[in-house]
């Protein structure tokens, strides 16, 4: 991880370093100049946003960095960040940028980057862009008067990609189902209540008036029990939940019960491998998914690829190995028949086809795993420790992975995004769980409490 990218882009608190105009300013001229601009028409960049106040800040400065080098800019406004990956490429631009801290309160904010191939950049190419951002070295002034980009603010992004997302499930139609849509006052707000509704759903949509300050708050995939109340109030069929940039979702059945990526990814792998559509009949999860999909995985003779933490780790994998479905807990899901990166809305559309093909509610097809009793904190810490430098905190996990045996596990790691260590208690025994977690949380409130 370098000084400006982390694990998803760049990202932190708006107007602090490194999130400001003045380093906005110089990643547009960076970008322009390692994608080759030398002037008005060379090169093309597409720029979305999702409903942060801080978007106009960063996407004015970014944009006046692009297009003094030569390179013209679209702007597409707020629209999820797979929208963006995906309009990168149907229009062949050069490359795509989203301006976004995801699922994290208002305040903070971040730019995420797309290849024309719709793909985050590759880690070398973020150094090198890194690098020069950093020696600010670089100059616009070979860009003569006539060679200066331009900006175009485009009206139809918003109905290409609804097109495209309802393409993805051909005949697809929801008559007669009630859905309570969470677009967490984020970047999904107009889009996916459009869509559902085109498709013949009943919709109840919540938390759609973003004011800039609101998004993620107490809404959306992070806070999956707003939707599931909704869905109990509304009597509705089902609840979905996405999250500010709408690239994860969560979803709840029709008693508000949250269903969370495990069990929609375990759902979605045994219909894939059923129609001979999961490709060499492999799943990809992360090390946080829940043992209990694993068994029911090997129970159905699908082989669980594991990756590190992170969407891109999952993506990097089925790029790597040619596998077509992957994800996480956490709502990030990837169907690379459709999408190059996670989609809350083109995943919810897969889900409610399974849900009309079967021709039963979301809970049954949940049914499809059990899952272990599993704590999953954040803590706050002062600073990033190594972990190897905790020996009270490795005395501790060593002491719980006895305890629990080969039932039951302990994950440690800490955020790419913020200053906060993940904990991860897991076994089959809850009340085991339950102790463990709070023995846990003691040793790093002692050692690394903020």
């Amino acid at each position: 991880m370098g000084k400006l990218f982390g694990t998803d882009g760049i990202r932190g608190r708006a107007n602090s370093d490194p999130v400001t105009p003045e380093i906005a300013l110089r990643l547009g001229k960076t970008i322009a100049q390692v994608f080759q601009a030398s002037g008005h028409g060379s090169r093309r960049c597409l720029i979305g946003k999702d409903t942060r106040l801080s978007g106009y800040m960063l996407e004015t400065a970014i944009t006046s960095g692009l297009v003094s080098m030569g390179m013209d800019v679209f702007l597409v406004g707020p629209l999820p960040t797979p929208a963006v990956a995906h309009l990168t490429t149907s229009m062949g631009a050069d490359v795509g940028i989203m301006l976004t801290a995801s699922h994290n309160p208002f305040d903070d904010n971040g730019i995420k980057i797309f290849g024309t191939d719709g793909f985050k950049l590759s880690d070398e190419i973020e150094a090198e862009i890194e690098r020069l951002v950093l020696a600010g070295s670089i100059c616009s002034d070979h860009i003569r008067s006539d060679g200066i980009g331009k900006a175009y603010r485009m009206d139809d992004a918003c109905g290409r990609y609804i097109e495209f997302a309802k393409a993805t499930c051909p005949g697809l139609k929801l008559n007669g189902i009630k859905v309570v849509l969470d677009c967490a006052n984020g970047s999904a707000y107009s889009m996916a209540p459009l869509i559902f509704r085109e498709l013949g759903a009943v919709v109840v949509k919540i938390n759609t008036e973003p004011d800039g300050y609101n998004i993620n708050n107490n809404c959306g995939a992070t806070h999956p029990e707003t939707v599931g109340q909704a869905v109990r109030e509304h009597r509705a069929d089902v609840g979905i939940a996405f999250d500010g940039d709408a690239d994860r979702v969560i979803f709840c059945d029709a008693t508000g019960a949250v269903i969370d990526g495990d069990r929609i990814l375990a759902m979605c792998a045994l219909d894939m491998k059923a129609r001979g559509k999961l490709a060499k009949n492999t799943l990809v999860v992360t090390s946080m998914t829940n043992l209990g999909l694993h068994e029911a995985m090997q129970k159905n003779g699908i082989h669980v690829e594991v990756t590190g933490v992170g969407d891109r780790q999952v993506i990097e994998r089925m790029r790597e190995h040619g596998f077509n479905l992957g994800g996480e807990k956490s709502g990030h899901l990837i169907f690379f028949d459709h999408i190059t990166t996670g989609d809350g809305i083109i995943s919810a559309l897969q889900v409610m086809r399974l849900m009309m093909t079967q021709k039963v509610p979301i809970s049954t097809l949940a049914d499809c795993m059990s899952e272990y009793p599993q704590k999953l904190i954040s803590l706050p810490v002062k600073v990033k420790k190594p972990l190897a430098e905790l020996p009270c905190l490795l005395a501790e996990v060593s002491r719980a992975e006895a305890a629990m045996g080969a039932a039951g596990r302990v994950v440690l790691r800490y955020s790419g995004t913020e200053n906060k260590i993940r904990l991860l208690v897991e076994t089959k025994n809850a009340a085991m769980c339950d102790e463990w977690t709070a023995r846990l949380t003691a040793v790093i409130q002692q050692e690394l409490g903020a």
